[in-house]
């Protein structure tokens, strides 16, 4: 194992090497998903911004008896300017602006309708179904972190806010490298000794759930030259380079050799796990590439594990998308060999079952995994019930 690195000291270097890009832009709402908020966002107004009502009924100046005379109404969006005087009310509805003089309002339900007057059931107590002005949050207080991840529902609360667009992280650009004189794509009949290249749509995907959406693909041939002019074709272009295949050493495997003689510097090469031992990890400035191994299960885990970190540091994302928990095991295992494992798993709220099927080839139990168990390497085996760690996969 000379020369392989821990998977510890992996994961250290390329969140030491990859920092949070400078580059920020304005926003429009309607396309903020997945981006990052590049800037703590104050509120401009108080939410909700008068006192509303927080279902329909009718709203009262509250006075010693339970009945009341109705002098108007008040819709959701009308302005409320009826004064209340003691044992009157207006009847309101959910998200109206409750008038100033009212003090509690009554849900229809307890209500007793006598013409233009009512009856209250039940004892009256004062403020009841009034949300306060700034309940939510006040004017000139803090909405929201930088760092947070703006999802449906962040969109939604800064939209309540009146705003339109928001300060951002520039998202990064990423170009995906397939290698392999033996692919085909998918609907083209295989011929003799060809497979379907499934790792480029794989990682695209992966990537989406990340947030990056726009994605280049390039597929290059076992060919030196070919695959040194792909590679310096992206280095300049594109933020992050993620390479599928050819970095082995076997004889047609050429992605290290390109990589050192585009003067990529080798930040490690090979880390002590399985599956993705011959696993890359270089930088020209601010241009990162990782170079991950051809088989699917390989491709994928080292992704999750490495590039997709490296990915939402530098987009400024202050929480991982893939969440590390401790869950039961609901099966044993036992190691083969010294290297530190991550198994292709299937969580649920409180335990995991390690999956069958763990070879680096197979994407059959990645299929229906959503997790991935961690075993270190100075673990060898895992007992049935016992606690393990456990990387949540995004959705």
């Amino acid at each position: 194992m000379k020369n392989l690195i821990a998977v510890e000291e992996a994961l250290a270097l390329v969140l030491k090497n990859v920092k949070t890009t400078t580059e920020t832009e304005l926003i429009s709402l309607d396309k903020a998903i997945g981006h990052v908020l590049a800037q703590d966002l104050y509120a401009p107004i108080s939410l909700p911004p008068f006192r509303q009502s927080a279902m329909d009924g009718y709203a009262l100046n509250y006075h010693h008896g339970n009945n009341f005379l109705v002098i108007g109404e008040v819709k959701a969006g009308d302005a409320s300017r009826q004064i209340l005087s003691k044992g009157q009310a207006v009847r309101i509805f959910t998200g109206a602006q409750v008038p100033k003089s009212a003090n509690t309002v009554i849900k229809q339900e307890l209500i007793s309708k006598h013409g233009k007057s009512i009856s209250v059931a039940g004892v009256i107590r004062l403020g009841s179904n009034i949300r306060p002005e700034g309940e939510q949050i006040q004017k000139n207080t803090l909405a929201l972190n930088k760092g947070v991840i703006l999802n449906a529902s962040t969109i939604g609360f800064i939209a309540a806010l009146g705003l339109v667009e928001i300060p951002v992280y520039k998202k990064p650009s990423v170009v995906i490298i397939v290698t392999g004189n033996e692919l085909a794509r998918g609907g083209q009949a295989l011929k003799d000794g060809q497979i379907y290249e499934s790792n480029a749509i794989m990682l695209k995907n992966a990537l989406r759930s990340l947030g990056i959406l726009s994605v280049d693909v390039l597929e290059v041939k076992d060919n030196y030259q070919e695959t040194q002019l792909v590679l310096n074709s992206t280095l300049n272009q594109y933020d992050f380079t993620l390479v599928s295949g050819g970095i082995s050493v076997g004889d047609y495997d050429f992605v290290g050799r390109a990589l050192d003689k585009l003067g990529i510097e080798q930040v490690f090469y090979k880390v002590k796990q399985k599956p993705g031992q011959p696993l890359y990890f270089g930088r020209r400035n601010n241009h990162f590439v990782f170079a991950l191994p051809g088989n699917p299960a390989s491709t994928l885990s080292c992704f999750y594990i490495y590039a997709a970190r490296a990915i939402e540091q530098f987009m400024g994302k202050s929480n991982s998308t893939i969440k590390k928990v401790r869950l039961i095991a609901k099966n044993s295992y036992t190691k083969t060999g010294s290297r530190a494992h991550f198994l292709k798993a299937h969580a649920d709220a409180e335990y995991v079952e390690i999956l069958d099927g763990q070879a680096s080839s197979m994407l059959r139990s990645f299929a229906i995994a959503n997790a991935l168990v961690y075993l270190p390497e100075e673990v060898q085996a895992v007992d049935e019930g016992a606690h393990v760690e456990t990387l949540l996969l995004p959705n």
